[in-house]
């Protein structure tokens, strides 16, 4: 192949990749030969030797050869095709629920296989859930792996096969291509020196047998801390040119008039704290100001940001503007309009409602009086930054659970202002996030923090439960709901493919339906369709569910007072802030509210850490703090959904120790290397519209 940038060369130049797999890997955001070098390994599994049957772990993700006794039909709530492998020294049963008949005529008993894995607990022993695999003819096998094995993030249609060919084609043009080193050698900062681009992205692709894999797992290995810290330079890098783009712009300026915030307070049953009453002071300076308010409030589960939010749009509808609030989901919005319209409509403001589902007549009045202005407080989903949507006097923008929404989504409420004016914008979360690391995920926002919960709400009793007690985990669900409480089961999965996440949510809810006959379960994951989705939700929601068994989706804006128990499956895997947000669905009504870790063997010291840290505290910013002094593998910004900062590499908690030097390198290189900018920005946000619009 020519010498050219690997940026320049369209992934359709790798062999075997025609123009199919090209529109698979475009889903994955993989478009050039570049973009292959940069879909970095999730996890790394040790390939290099066979582990015998007998041998096995639960939880263990392994190499097994064996051949095949027997391969049935089971049929059942779901159909899956079963196989029994032996070696000489056990028995391993290997489950697969999606299957064709090809692959099930190739599976006949007598024939060897090599299968890779997860080997976990089944109805009759261990079983291995949709293993790869590969036939051994006449007793030859492929050589083993002589590095470890990348895991992918992946998407339908795409094996893991499949990626790591791709992959090993697109680093060997790495020695006679152009990838450039946009961090110059006066920019990097210490040890980061010494290890190159592409030797970092080279050994994190193949790494050699005897890698460190705790340090690759927790993702402290020099290579990777290299390029996180690339990665996060640009990010920074975009998020300041997004904040300078948006302070020369003009704002209306919206002073809180004092008696209709008397008024308002007057009507609220219950008094503000201290730190609702701080944060609405900060709000209230911003929105006075003739530039956009760009702020970020945190509050911790149950904190009252609704109420804080519901006071800046006091500031926007007595100044004669409109304030629109927008939520990532139906339900959660619902919970909005609900409690702006108890709040606002005695204070003779009128409330519209604005959502994909709303169609025909209704959606016509509504929109009419968004466009005309007499509904002066708007509540919705994403449907309101739909083009037809149209503002009479839009002033003020709020953004729930923002992490739910990209940058570029809340970006386009901006335009929805009048002529020259863009309307302030509010941004709420509930994910806990330490100062320093919200001053750098979000370098283009102010930051109010409520750290305050109001008085009277019960802390979740958290308790961690091995997997070998599952059977009585499962016992206590059937309780609870024999008992008229609801319950969640929520599965978690370390792959970034949502079709493997919603089998691996599938088989559990298989397994709780043959468990817990009488009980009535529902099941939500990604694959989902938004309105089947709703449909689960609002079951849940209605008690025509007793057990949702559901992926980490239902994180955020779930509110079901009876759900009294959340039982939250392998809770290692996800970082400590995501595990609280989980939390927090539960305990919002009278009842006593149990929380239970189901987790799996081997944990590592950061895992076990943790787990205690949740059973010790219920303050999220007391978890956050905690997890940042682990510097442990946790999701800052929430779920692999968040649209936010997608981070590759990089992990904030993490690597909060880089940030410093990531700030004084971002300052250096727009100064010395001015040129360098913009690529570096489009290596790692790869279009990004946050840069799009920055």
């Amino acid at each position: 192949m020519p010498t050219q940038p690997l940026d320049q060369l369209p992934v359709t130049r790798l062999k075997g990749v025609g123009s199919q797999l090209a529109d698979k890997l475009a889903k994955l955001d993989i478009r050039s030969v570049q973009d292959v070098l940069f879909h970095l390994p999730l996890r790394y599994l040790d390939r290099t030797r066979i582990t015998p049957i007998g041998g096995l772990q639960p939880h263990g993700d392994v190499v097994v050869e064996g051949t095949i006794r027997a391969c049935d039909l089971a049929l059942g709530r779901r159909r899956s095709l079963v196989c029994k492998i032996q070696d000489n020294t056990g028995t391993l049963t290997l489950r697969f629920f999606h299957f064709s008949a090809g692959q099930q005529a190739n599976l006949r008993p007598g024939t060897r296989l090599r299968c890779a894995g997860e080997a976990r607990p089944g109805a009759a022993g261990l079983e291995m859930v949709h293993p790869e695999y590969q036939f051994i003819e006449d007793g030859d096998a492929a050589p083993l792996a002589s590095t470890l094995t990348p895991v992918y993030p992946a998407t339908e249609g795409i094996t893991q096969q499949r990626l790591r060919g791709v992959a090993a084609q697109a680093l060997g043009l790495l020695d006679n291509s152009v990838l450039p080193e946009l961090v110059p050698a006066d920019i990097l900062p210490g040890a980061r020196h010494g290890i190159s681009l592409a030797g970092a992205l080279r050994y994190l692709h193949q790494p050699p047998p005897e890698a460190h894999l705790g340090a690759l797992a927790d993702g402290e290995h020099p290579a990777q801390q290299r390029l996180a810290f690339e990665e996060l330079l640009a990010h920074h890098l975009s998020l300041l040119r997004l904040r300078q783009a948006v302070r020369r712009e003009a704002a209306p300026a919206l002073p809180l008039d004092d008696a209709l915030r008397q008024r308002f307070l007057e009507r609220l049953p219950f008094p503000l704290t201290a730190a609702q009453n701080r944060v609405v002071a900060e709000i209230a300076a911003d929105l006075a100001n003739p530039c956009p308010m760009l702020r970020l409030v945190q509050g911790d589960v149950g904190s009252g940001k609704t109420v804080v939010a519901a006071l800046a749009t006091l500031a926007a509808v007595g100044n004669g503007f409109q304030a629109a609030i927008m939520a990532p989901t139906e339900i959660l919005a619902e919970q909005h309009r609900a409690s702006f319209e108890a709040w606002l409509a005695p204070l003779g403001i009128r409330i519209a409602w604005l959502t994909g589902k709303l169609k025909g007549k209704a959606r016509d009045v509504q929109m009419a009086a968004i466009g005309d202005g007499s509904a002066q407080v708007v509540v919705g989903t994403h449907a309101l930054f739909q083009e037809d949507v149209t503002f009479h006097r839009l002033g003020l923008a709020i953004i729930d659970e923002q992490h739910r929404f990209g940058v570029h989504q809340r970006l386009a409420l901006r335009h929805k202002g009048n002529g020259d004016l863009s309307p302030h914008q509010l941004i709420m979360t509930a994910t806990p996030i330490p100062r320093t690391l919200a001053m750098s995920a979000y370098a283009d926002l102010d930051l109010s923090v409520i750290d305050q919960l109001p008085p009277g709400r019960t802390p979740v009793n958290t308790v961690a439960v091995s997997q070998l007690r599952r059977g009585d985990v499962i016992d206590r669900v059937r309780n609870a709901c024999a008992r008229g409480c609801q319950a969640y089961w929520v599965c978690t999965l370390i792959e970034e493919s949502d079709v493997l996440e919603a089998q691996a949510a599938e088989a559990t809810a298989a397994e709780l339906h043959l468990m817990l006959p009488g009980v009535a379960i529902g099941l939500v994951h990604g694959r989902l369709k938004p309105a089947e989705k709703e449909q689960v939700m609002r079951a849940f929601k209605a008690g025509d569910i007793d057990l949702l068994v559901a992926t980490t989706v239902i994180e955020v804006g779930v509110d079901v007072p009876n759900a009294s128990l959340m039982v939250i499956e392998n809770p290692e895997r996800l970082g400590l802030a995501q595990l609280h947000q989980l939390r927090g669905r539960v305990g919002r009504g009278q009842r006593e509210s149990h929380c239970v870790l189901l987790y799996g063997n081997l944990l590592s010291r950061q895992s076990k850490e943790r787990i205690r840290i949740l059973r010790e505290s219920n303050d999220g910013f007391v978890i956050a703090e905690k997890d940042l002094a682990l510097r442990g593998p946790g999701e800052v910004l929430g779920t692999r959904q968040t649209g936010e900062l997608q981070l590759r590499i990089a992990d904030l908690q993490r690597d909060a120790d880089l940030l410093p030097e990531v700030k004084a390198a971002a300052v250096r290189l727009m100064a010395r290397h001015p040129d360098n900018v913009e690529p570096l920005i489009r290596r790692w946000l790869r279009g990004n519209e946050r840069f799009g619009q920055a």
